[in-house]
């Protein structure tokens, strides 16, 4: 679990209940705190250590092994003294070895969660054959986040030109991705979109040929009729109404 935000005053908030305040007039701060939970042998043995970072140096952290708070920096050092001094703060720390061990079931739950990627590939552009132009692969709504997405050309893996959004968070415990490729489609080229998961048995692959010259024409020419019927059809409903 983790948490950051940004204090516009000098400050750094360890508890909810505790602001200590430095005399350092800086105009933002950064502070981090990573609690972390540790399992050995399920959940036999368990270690707990919440760890705080101020401007990206880690300066105090609590050791449930220890059972109190120890100072990495000198800055973390007075604020150690402090906290180690305050009972209820102490007490509520070291209960969080058992809110570990009572969330084992839901870490490995969600550990062994398994979710599919769905894939589809797509130009960016309608554009004819020799005209630069954009492939997508969109991969979207997998669990976990690990996932290795590959362009190929007849078969040639794709090395230069692929450029890739990363991973993306979707709010529901999955993520998705784009993966594009820059090309100049040319005819009788397959390119493939090839993705791996850990959901999968195997490589998933989607193909995307470029339309000839021919199959280019008849579709403008498809899509020129069936506009052309709208507005007949539209002029025609017009006078009928009108009548």
């Amino acid at each position: 679990q983790k948490s950051s935000s940004c204090f516009p005053s000098p400050g750094i908030l360890l508890d909810p209940r505790v602001i200590l305040i430095f005399p350092i007039l800086t105009a933002r701060f950064l502070q981090q705190m990573k609690a972390e939970c540790h399992f050995f042998n399920g959940t036999e043995q368990v270690w707990h250590v919440t760890r705080y970072i101020f401007n990206q140096e880690e300066i105090l952290l609590f050791d449930s092994d220890v059972g109190e708070f120890r100072a990495v920096s000198e800055l973390g050092r007075p604020i150690a003294e402090y906290l180690n001094s305050q009972k209820d703060i102490l007490d509520n720390y070291r209960a969080a070895v058992d809110r570990c061990r009572n969330n084992y079931a839901l870490v490995i739950l969600m550990s062994q969660r398994r979710v599919k990627p769905k894939v589809t590939v797509y130009p960016t552009k309608t554009l004819p054959l020799q005209h630069h132009n954009l492939l997508v692969c969109a991969v979207s709504g997998f669990y976990p986040g690990h996932i290795e997405v590959r362009w190929f050309r007849n078969g040639q893996e794709e090395q230069s030109g692929v450029v890739s959004t990363g991973l993306i968070q979707n709010g529901d415990w999955t993520f998705q991705t784009l993966v594009m490729l820059e090309a100049v489609p040319q005819s009788g080229e397959v390119y493939t979109c090839q993705v791996e998961h850990p959901s999968l048995p195997g490589p998933v692959t989607v193909e995307w040929r470029p339309q000839s010259e021919s199959a280019w024409n008849k579709m403008l020419s498809g899509v020129g009729i069936f506009a052309l019927g709208l507005l007949f059809l539209g002029v025609g409903m017009f006078i009928y109404y009108r009548n």
